[in-house]
């Protein structure tokens, strides 16, 4: 039966309207006489709003006996985080200072027109939401970090949104002297051999300190050994001039040494790379023209 047809009677008790102050019941039972308009008007609530809580259709039938929510159910689970609506109660309840973070928000009835999306979000003032407003402004700035472009392809890694340090380590490195590559990098080389004439400059592949100037380790003739940093290490063999020391500080491009043919027999620089102590292919590392 519709009640959308009558006044309320004369001394009717059923639907009083809310006095200014006093609690709004969470629930209604529709009277002969009502209206949705006169619901919502003798509780202080938005008649589309009062529709919505309860799924009421656009023509606002409603019948008598009809159990009508007064809050929106949001409201009545109690979160202490809620959306903002677009034109929220003008007595809607909202959390106390005791309120807590509930564990799960059981769905209550006539939800299916409530916005799953909200636009914002607001929490009541109390020292626990000050707390949660901190640890969000505390959190640290993202630092974006220069990828590498091999680990990037190879595995096609996306940097999440948190902090990023740039590996320390890592090193631009040159080619040593210009030449024809003689020969590539395996297990037996070691490294690669790079043609050209006695005599012909050798320069450091990048900037660090001499390890090792001399002549002591048999195959390499004369070598130069220079330490990057806690990573790297690069070796250039056969030299017929050694120009550095041991202990020195030279920088990236820097002449070191002449190339010869000192332990071998044919004019050649030998260069290896190794990192932590394990020869790696100077071509992944190198640009790709000699020189």
């Amino acid at each position: 039966m519709d009640a959308t047809v009558g006044a309320q009677p004369a001394g009717d008790q059923s639907g009083p309207s809310v006095e200014a102050g006093a609690q709004r019941p969470t629930a209604y039972i529709v009277q002969k006489g009502d209206t949705l308009y006169s619901i919502a008007l003798n509780h202080g609530i938005n008649r589309k709003e009062l529709a919505e809580w309860n799924n009421i259709p656009e023509s606002g039938a409603i019948h008598i006996g009809q159990q009508l929510s007064m809050s929106a159910p949001h409201a009545q689970a109690g979160p202490s985080l809620f959306s903002l609506s677009d034109s929220p109660p003008p007595s809607a309840p909202t959390a106390t200072r005791d309120s807590g973070l509930p564990s799960e928000a059981k769905p209550l009835a006539n939800t299916n027109k409530l916005k799953t999306e909200p636009r914002a979000f607001k929490l009541p003032y109390s020292e626990q939401a000050i707390a949660q407003l901190k640890g969000l402004t505390d959190m640290p700035r993202t630092v974006l970090a220069k990828v590498d472009p091999m680990i990037e392809k190879q595995t096609g890694t996306v940097i999440p949104p948190t902090e990023v340090i740039a590996d320390p380590d890592r090193i631009e490195w040159i080619w040593p002297t210009k030449g024809k590559l003689l020969e590539g990098f395996s297990e037996a080389t070691k490294g690669i051999d790079i043609a050209g004439k006695a005599g012909e400059p050798v320069t450091a592949s990048a900037g660090g300190k001499v390890v090792y100037s001399g002549a002591g380790l048999r195959g390499y003739g004369k070598l130069i050994i220079i330490k990057h940093n806690n990573t790297y290490l690069s070796a250039y063999a056969h030299n017929n001039k050694l120009l550095v020391k041991e202990g020195q500080t030279v920088v990236k491009g820097q002449k070191i040494g002449e190339m010869g043919s000192t332990d071998t027999d044919l004019v050649k620089l030998h260069f290896e790379i190794r990192k932590n102590g394990k020869p790696v292919d100077p071509l992944k590392h190198l640009p790709g023209i000699s020189g």
